[in-house]
């Protein structure tokens, strides 16, 4: 990870830690990188959040300074830019989003001409001219760029949608949790046109309310929803519309890990799990891959982040992979999680299936799993200490085959992780106490 640009782009808050400055400044390194022997053609979305606007505008007056053609897809899932990217022919694209963060927060997400998370030495390069380490020349006369209000884009993109899973949802009864944010522009769209009775809550963005008490990290109110109605399936969205998380018609969630079942399951049963392999990161649920096993899936872990599962899956093309918080990838079809498509997944299988959500998640049992946050000054030297390690192993050997413990480093904090799993609450809170006590004590 570069200076400013992490796993998912620039984060910060708008104008503080994220600023119009950089964004003009990104607008015009990717207007010139990709303008050298002709006008560039880049993508622009961005979701529901009030500084929204501002970013995009100065994303766009900086392209076009360096000649760049910009289409504004205004707002819009983070999963349509970069399917419109390969399927129009654009140079590059940005997304204007934080995802789940709440609205005084904001993001500017980069991908190259194939809709994939840009390579990390242009992102660098991007770093060096925002830091005064390069200088560009600003076209003029008939050089100048300009921008187009794209409206036909979103239409594009759900008209795919629906080519690739062409059910016919006509019967099922859906709440929709749009999070105030791109799900908006298209979720109760694609869904009622394919026959579905949709009733939605949180679909009136004002700016501020994105993510607010709402969403894919607040399902409660669509689970009291699902629960109080006769609905066949709730679909609670992020942010930006890449992450989905379920909720069964008894009000149950349906997270990430089973989403992987059930689309592991299915897709092996019509021999299109390739090479019988589910992605996971190492934060699914141990439960998760004991149901794997008993039902012969192959699978393979890689560190915590969807650019990861991503990697995995490109390299070795692998269909199926995806994270607990409900971002799931269907590289047979599209190079990022999509929350939409995800829905539209799991509908056609309750279609083609005759089953419920509760049916399809028979013979997963969710492992209790309780996660701490450990404050230290050095998490290099405490992650190096074998008594801590010994700790931990100790915890793995009484835990046996019925639980784990996963300690690790935090990204971007001076935190240490513990997470254990175990067939209790009561066994977490012990094993994860014992390790915390430890660390603590120890004063890293």
């Amino acid at each position: 990870m570069g200076k400013y640009f992490g796993t998912d782009g620039v984060r910060g808050r708008a104008n503080e830690g994220l600023t119009l400055d950089m964004a003009i400044q990104i607008g015009q390194y990717l207007g010139m990188y990709y303008g050298k022997e002709k006008h560039a053609r880049i993508l622009i979305g961005k979701d529901t959040r009030l500084s929204g606007d501002m970013f995009e505008l100065g994303l766009a007056a900086g392209a076009t300074s360096m000649g760049a053609q910009v289409y504004l897809l205004g707002v819009c899932p983070t999963p349509a830019v970069s399917y419109l990217i390969q399927k129009e022919r654009f140079d590059c694209g940005i997304m204007v989003s934080a995802s789940h963060n709440p609205y005084y927060d904001n993001g500017i997400k980069v991908f190259n001409h194939h809709g994939e998370t840009m390579e990390e030495d242009v992102l660098l390069q991007i770093e060096d001219y925002i830091d005064g380490k390069s200088t560009l020349t600003l076209n003029t006369g008939d050089k100048i760029g300009e921008y187009f209000e794209w409206q036909d884009g979103l239409e594009i993109y759900m008209s795919w949608l629906k080519e690739i899973v062409p059910v016919d949802l006509s019967g099922f009864k859906i709440a929709v949790d749009n999070a105030n944010g791109s799900a908006t522009s298209t979720a109760i769209e694609t869904l009622d046109s394919l026959g579905a009775t949709v009733e939605a809550i949180s679909n009136s963005p004002n700016g501020i309310n994105i993510n607010k008490n709402c969403g894919s990290t607040h399902p409660e109110k669509l689970q009291q929803m699902v629960k109080e109605g006769d609905y066949d399936i709730g679909l609670a969205f992020d942010g930006d519309a890449d992450r989905l998380i379920a909720v069964n018609a008894k009000g149950e969630l349906v997270d990430g890990d089973y989403i992987l079942y059930i689309c592991s399951r299915y897709m092996k049963s019509v021999n299109r799990l390739n090479k019988n392999m589910c992605v996971t990161t190492v934060m699914a649920n141990l439960g998760l891959y004991k149901a794997l096993d008993a039902n012969k899936i192959d699978y393979v872990q890689t560190p915590v982040g969807d650019k990861y599962v991503f990697e995995e899956m490109q390299k070795n093309d692998y269909y199926l992979g995806g994270e607990q918080s409900g971002h799931i990838i269907f590289y047979e079809n599209a190079v990022t999680g999509d929350g939409l498509l995800t829905a539209l997944k799991l509908l056609e299988i309750m279609k083609n299936t005759g089953k419920s959500l509760e049916e399809l998640s028979e013979g997963l049992f969710i492992y209790p799993q309780l996660l701490k946050n450990v404050k230290v000054n050095d998490k290099e030297a405490a992650l190096k200490d074998e008594a801590l390690w010994k700790v931990v192993k100790e915890v793995e050997d009484e835990l046996k085959d019925e639980g784990r413990i996963l300690v690790r480093p935090s990204g971007t904090e001076p935190l240490v992780r513990v997470m254990v799993e175990a067939k209790t609450d009561e066994l977490c809170q012990q094993y994860v106490q014992r390790v915390v006590d430890f660390i603590e004590e120890s004063q890293y």
